[in-house]
């Protein structure tokens, strides 16, 4: 796309989230400096709604951006919007005056919500020098298995799962991928490790591989802490009207901690910004809505490293600059926090 066309989808992604009503090409010229013709611009905007970055939702209507444009807006953001003074005083008086963790983790989902007026989600932090060491499979009849997981602290889990008819090298080459995609990660990075590799079997490995691997999965979500804490609920009602038909599934998602882990993403580090938009979302019932979300934690402190993920999720026209940069900063300063308070 040319610098043109993504200025005019810009200008639309912009005016759209201000106002929550399609726009349309005179409002365009009117607002923002495009430095073209009022022909040009519809001409551009033609071309923006035949790739499918903007659409028209009803005749005669303005147009308003599509995932698709809300993707490409998003990877192509030079800059976010940095917080102002006032802001970096608040988040500072707002988290000083937290006693330990699980005030620290309340405090920051109150923090998240009132800046970015999203719904946030902060998953308490977990030790992660605790790493997989080992993974066996034994076989103890025709059709069953046996599967070990050791991890780094001595702990031993075993499941027994059934593998009909299953072959011997079929099992030595399931268990070498195993091993590849679990030993030295902590339990989160292992389970993502494990779901992709479930999309890069042979043919013929993938029912048996499948198995071992959701049985593993279980196991390591036995040993991984998941508690998320929501804050933030009421915005719900700020999203307008045409999010009503995303409330109820999005407040039962709120509701389950499996499903808001699924929301926060796959983060790998505290610099790790993940914007998950609409339709690349797990669940069809939360089309309607954006995750950002990002890792903080703490390392080299005398109880460990440890890391979680925090994040907001809002209506697909939320203001993205914003939004990541609050995240962005929020994570950094809890980061901080808890590292000068765990040493």
């Amino acid at each position: 796309m040319d610098d043109r066309k993504l200025s005019v989808l810009r200008a639309i992604v912009t005016d759209y989230v201000d106002s929550q009503e399609p726009v349309g090409s005179k409002a365009l010229v009117e607002r923002h400096n495009l430095g073209v013709s009022p022909a040009t611009v519809r001409n551009d905007m033609a071309v923006l709604e035949e790739e499918g970055y903007i659409a028209q939702p009803h005749t005669s209507a303005g147009r308003v951006p599509t995932d698709k444009g809300y993707r490409l807006f998003v990877d192509r953001l030079s800059s976010v919007k940095p917080l102002s003074s006032a802001e970096k005083r608040a988040i500072t008086s707002f988290m000083s005056g937290a006693e330990d963790l699980d005030d620290v983790v309340a405090r920051t989902a109150r923090l998240l919500a009132q800046v970015t007026h999203q719904v946030a989600m902060v998953q308490y932090p977990s030790q992660v020098r605790h790493h997989i060491a080992s993974v066996e499979l034994v076989t103890l009849t025709s059709d069953r298995v046996m599967l070990i997981l050791v991890t780094s602290v001595g702990r031993v889990d075993q499941r027994v799962i059934e593998l009909v008819d299953h072959d011997a090298s079929v099992l030595a080459d399931i268990r070498a991928r195993l091993l590849t995609a679990v030993v030295g990660n902590t339990p989160e990075r292992a389970e993502r490790s494990l779901r992709a590799m479930a999309e890069r079997l042979p043919p013929a490995h993938v029912d048996p591989a499948r198995i071992c691997a959701a049985a593993l999965i279980d196991l390591l979500q036995d040993q991984t802490e998941t508690r998320v804490v929501v804050g933030g609920v009421p915005n719900l009602t700020r999203f307008g009207p045409d999010f009503t038909s995303a409330l109820e599934p999005l407040l039962e998602a709120l509701e389950e901690q499996v499903v808001l882990m699924r929301l926060l993403g796959d983060v790998a580090s505290p610099e790790d910004i993940h914007v998950r938009i609409g339709q690349e979302n797990p669940y069809s019932e939360l089309r309607q809505t954006s995750v950002v979300s990002t890792g903080y934690g703490t390392s080299g402190t005398p109880s460990g490293d440890h890391f979680a993920t925090l994040g907001v999720v809002g209506p697909t026209r939320m203001d993205y600059p914003a939004t990541i940069a609050s995240v962005r900063a929020i994570a950094r300063y809890v980061s901080r926090f808890l590292d000068d308070e765990m040493r």
